[in-house]
């Protein structure tokens, strides 16, 4: 991994941070808040980015590339949208990471660290600033969830007909 210094929030930052879709409902102040918990990291193919297991601060916008989403060793998904969120679910429930994210192509992503608070001005606007974070997480895993169900409701499907064969 390839890391940055954390960012500043310079105007010339914060517009690469619109591009994010999930990010353009915030006000500028609340990017420059983001930059300033932020830096960006650069993996390269197979690199590991989330280990199942861990306890640590960080979630993810991906900039460019893709990642393998690993649970228990079985692939859950790939994603590669440009803003796509991964290691939100760590900061809602802090419980250990529930699976492990790898690089499957060099990419690119806006790494967040929840733990740098005291890098933000005052105490109202720390708890403003998440608690809009915290929106765009719900946003990401009722989407999440949705696709789950339907997932889920496929393979019941097929299990009922793979059991109506067998009889």
């Amino acid at each position: 991994m390839i890391e940055s210094k954390y960012l500043k929030d310079s105007i010339q930052n914060i517009k690469q941070l619109f591009a994010i879709p999930a990010l353009r409902k915030f006000e500028t102040k609340n990017l420059g808040k983001m930059l300033r918990l932020s830096k960006v990291r650069r993996y390269e193919n197979g690199e590991i980015i989330i280990k199942e297991g861990d306890i640590d601060p960080w979630f993810y916008f991906i900039l460019s590339g893709k990642v393998r989403i690993e649970k228990d060793g079985v692939t859950i998904s790939t994603i590669s949208k440009t803003g796509e969120i991964f290691g939100e679910m760590r900061i809602l429930d802090r419980l250990s990471r529930s699976a492990s994210v790898y690089a499957e192509e060099e990419t690119i992503c806006l790494a967040v660290n929840t733990a740098a608070t005291d890098r933000l001005p005052s105490d109202d606007e720390t708890a403003n600033f998440l608690l809009l974070l915290y929106k765009v997480f719900a946003e990401y895993l009722s989407i999440r969830l949705r696709l789950a169900n339907e997932e889920l409701v496929e393979t019941k499907k097929q299990l009922e007909i793979l059991a109506e064969k067998i009889k």
